[in-house]
C-alpha cells in the first residue's frame, strides 16, 4: 500500500486563498478522481472562520471537502469516519493542543491506521510537523520548543522558516546542542513530500523559498539548501 505525507512549512489555503497551487498538488496525488479530503482544525480550537475558509477553497475543486470537529463533533464514528477519507488536511495553530486532544479521543490511532490503508496525510505549519518524530513549535507564547509528534517520519521539522526568521538560530542551536534530531526546516509555501516514509520531492508554490537539511556529523551542525520544484501556475 503507497503511503504518502505532505507537510507544508507554510501556504495553501488558510494563508494564500489567492495562490492554490500547494493544495492542488496535494488533491492530484490521490489515484480518486474526486477524492474525499476531511480538514482537520484541532489546532486551531476548530475556528468556525478557518473551516469555512476551507470549504470555500476546495468546494470550487474536484473533491468532496468534508470536516472533523472535536470540539462541536457531528459523529460519533469517528474511526469509521476517518478510514473513509482519501486525504486527511491538517491546519495550523497549536500543536501541543492538537496532540493531546488527539491522543485523548484515539484520533491519533486512527489516522495512522488511516495512512496504513492509503489515505494521504497533509498539513500545513502544525499539520507539518505532527508527522516527524519531533517538530520546532511555538505552542507556548513567546516560546520556541521541541515537541514530541507522532513518529511516521524520522527526524524533526520547522516550518515558517522565512516567515518567522527567530525560528533559524533555535532550530539550529537546538539540532547542534544535541537537544533535537537532524531534520528539514520549510520556507512558507514549500512542502516535503514523502512516499513510504522517504522524500520523494521538495515542492515549492512560491518563486522563491526553500528548504533546508540539518545533520550533525561529529558535533559539526551541517546544512544543506536544497531548491525545491517551483510549481507552475
Amino acid at each position: 500500500m503507497k503511503r504518502q505525507i505532505i507537510a507544508l512549512g507554510g501556504g495553501g489555503f488558510s494563508m494564500e486563498p489567492e495562490n492554490t497551487l500547494l493544495d492542488n498538488y496535494i488533491l492530484e496525488q490521490s489515484d480518486k478522481q474526486n477524492p474525499k479530503i476531511c480538514f482537520l482544525g484541532t489546532a486551531s480550537g476548530d475556528s468556525k472562520d478557518y473551516i469555512e475558509r476551507f470549504y470555500a477553497s476546495f468546494k470550487k475543486k474536484n473533491c468532496i471537502p468534508s470536516h472533523l470537529s472535536l470540539f462541536k463533533g457531528h459523529t460519533d464514528k469517528i474511526e469509521e469516519f476517518i478510514l473513509q477519507q482519501n486525504i486527511i488536511y491538517v491546519g495550523g495553530g497549536n500543536t501541543r493542543n492538537m496532540l493531546v486532544l488527539w491522543k485523548e479521543w484515539g484520533l491519533d490511532d486512527k489516522i495512522k491506521k488511516a495512512y496504513s490503508n492509503g489515505t494521504i496525510l497533509s498539513g500545513l505549519s502544525a499539520g507539518a510537523i505532527c508527522w516527524f518524530e519531533e517538530g520546532l513549535t511555538d505552542s507556548v507564547p513567546n516560546q520556541l520548543n521541541k515537541l514530541e509528534c507522532l513518529g511516521l517520519l524520522k527526524g524533526s521539522n520547522c516550518p515558517h522558516f522565512d516567515g518567522e526568521p527567530e525560528r533559524q538560530n533555535c532550530y539550529r542551536d537546538r539540532i547542534k546542542n544535541g537537544e533535537m534530531k537532524g531534520g528539514f526546516a520549510c520556507d512558507d509555501g514549500v512542502g516535503l513530500h514523502y512516499i513510504n516514509e522517504n522524500l520523494e520531492s521538495i515542492l515549492s508554490s512560491r518563486e522563491k523559498g526553500c528548504a533546508y537539511r540539518y545533520t550533525l556529523e561529529n558535533k559539526v551542525l551541517c546544512e544543506k539548501k536544497i531548491e525545491p520544484l517551483r510549481l507552475a501556475k
